[in-house]
């Protein structure tokens, strides 16, 4: 990251809220501490709750909790706090006071951490106290995800901001695109020639994606029964992203736009869901316990896990399945790639004495393991022909190497206004179509989501979406921690 010499100011709404509280101020501090903040930066939390400036440097600082407390004191003078309601006039005109009296060069980010209903009212009062104009700076705001709950929802949230914004004042956010272990599938792809020849269905049998968590709702059910669910939640954003970074073609350039064309390229390309395929390409779930959570409705079908097989359906990837799943209260956190390549179109090595081949597989941990590793065949030492699975594996990082938040990254992104990470609104409009047919399947269904246990990898019925007694879900990066384990 290079500085931000610029002078701006950063408004966060809802910034007494869970994220960010646990996010962006952390990731601001961590950006101060580093020196890439531009002395006079100034952050404005908005919320409803009545603190004074005081008050509120005092409640980050007990969240922060920083080790050295020398940054911190430099800190805290960035911040102030204003209060009121998010849909009075009154409120936006106290903050055009609050920019005015300030030296950020005009220059303004507006952090929506608020729930989604609130996106439309916020952007009204900020357009009403003509602080969206960009006279003698520029104004971006920041959207978090959800873009809408679905693909009607997502137009009419595009048409209510096209009236007011252009397109380029438009940050909508992905934290996971943000992490760098996502990003690194970049890197992977366009920087090894060992990997371009094998990268098409030729040589590739499936992809797999998944993010397990082993948290539940976490207090967030009424919130998460009624807007999220598992598909929404995770798969029509962070890992349709995924399954865009590993499939697309080299871009012409790492500029925004050409990333995000080639997203767009794959995105379109997913093939759509025939509604009599639902039963077979797709899977959803609520953990033991879930209709018991606080806040969830009485006979919910809100899934918590969902596992869907896609095909991208380009001259790359014809009917290579690519197979993502999500799930809460799983039996570990993580999230991973795992590319499975085809095997020998002879196999030599099985028959008298020798024993079945392996298959390749490359592996990406994204969270909480940051590496790469490649599964291969080789002969166990003796007299007999017997092959085993070796690995070949490596963390991304070295010792001692500080990875950066994905906050961090984006927050940074946003101030030198480059978009590369995040999504164009043709992008989430592509996304939406094509986890919507599932979804309308789905409420069409009136029969119970499957149950899986606390602690376990879901419903058994997951692995019958590859359609195929040899094929699984890979759970770990190491075959039960060991090369040549089962999977």
């Amino acid at each position: 990251m290079s500085c931000a010499t610029e002078s701006h100011a950063y408004v966060i709404f809802g910034a007494t809220g869970n994220l960010a509280m646990a996010k962006l101020l952390p990731a601001l501090f961590q950006l101060h501490c580093l020196g890439q903040l531009a002395p006079d930066v100034r952050i404005l939390g908005c919320g409803r709750t009545p603190f004074t400036r005081d008050a509120w440097r005092g409640e980050v600082r007990e969240h922060l909790q920083a080790a050295d407390p020398g940054p911190l004191e430099s800190f805290l003078p960035r911040l102030d706090y204003l209060t009121g309601s998010l849909e009075d006039a009154a409120f936006y005109q106290a903050l055009d006071i609050w920019i005015g009296a300030g030296e950020c060069g005009n220059n303004v980010i507006f952090y929506l951490s608020v729930s989604p209903e609130l996106y439309v009212p916020i952007t009204v009062g900020l357009v009403e106290a003509g602080l969206l104009a960009e006279r003698t700076g520029w104004r971006r705001m920041v959207i978090e995800k959800p873009f809408g709950h679905d693909l009607q929802s997502a137009r009419d949230l595009q048409h209510e901001l096209n009236l007011r914004l252009k397109e380029e004042q438009i940050y909508r956010i992905d934290h996971y695109v943000g992490k760098e272990s996502v990003q690194n599938l970049l890197v992977l792809r366009f920087a090894n020639m060992i990997l371009e020849p094998l990268w098409n269905r030729h040589y590739i049998d499936q992809v797999q994606i998944t993010h397990a968590e082993t948290i539940g709702v976490n207090g967030r059910a009424s919130y998460y029964d009624r807007h999220g669910g598992a598909t929404r939640d995770m798969i029509q954003s962070h890992l349709l992203q995924v399954l865009a970074l590993l499939a697309m073609e080299p871009p012409v350039s790492l500029e925004a736009e050409s990333l995000r064309d080639e997203k767009v390229k794959v995105l379109r390309s997913i093939r759509p869901l025939d509604p009599s395929q639902l039963a077979s390409h797709a899977v959803r779930a609520q953990y033991a316990g879930y209709q018991q959570e606080a806040g969830v409705a009485a006979g919910s079908h809100t899934e918590t896990y969902a596992a869907l097989k896609l095909y991208v359906d380009n001259w790359r990837w014809r009917d290579v399945p690519f197979y993502l799943r999500t799930g809460k209260r799983l039996k570990e956190r993580r999230s991973m790639v795992a590319v499975r390549f085809r095997e020998p179109p002879i196999q030599l090595f099985q028959g008298a004495g020798a024993s079945a081949a392996h298959p390749n597989w490359l592996l990406i941990g994204i969270q909480p393991d940051d590496v790469v590793q490649m599964e291969i065949s080789a002969k166990v030492p003796g007299q007999e022909t017997r092959t085993r699975q070796i690995s070949m594996d490596a963390s991304v990082g070295n010792p001692g190497e500080r990875k950066a938040e994905a906050y961090e990254e984006l927050l940074m992104d946003v101030i030198q206004g480059d978009r590369s990470l995040f999504l164009r609104y043709d992008e989430v409009k592509a996304a939406w179509n094509v986890v919507d047919p599932f979804m309308r399947g789905w409420a069409d269904d009136e029969r119970p989501p499957l149950q899986y246990p606390v602690g376990s990898w879901g419903p058994k019925a997951a692995d019958q979406i590859f359609g195929q007694a040899d094929r699984e879900w890979r759970q770990t990066l190491r075959c039960d921690g060991k090369p040549g384990g089962k999977c």
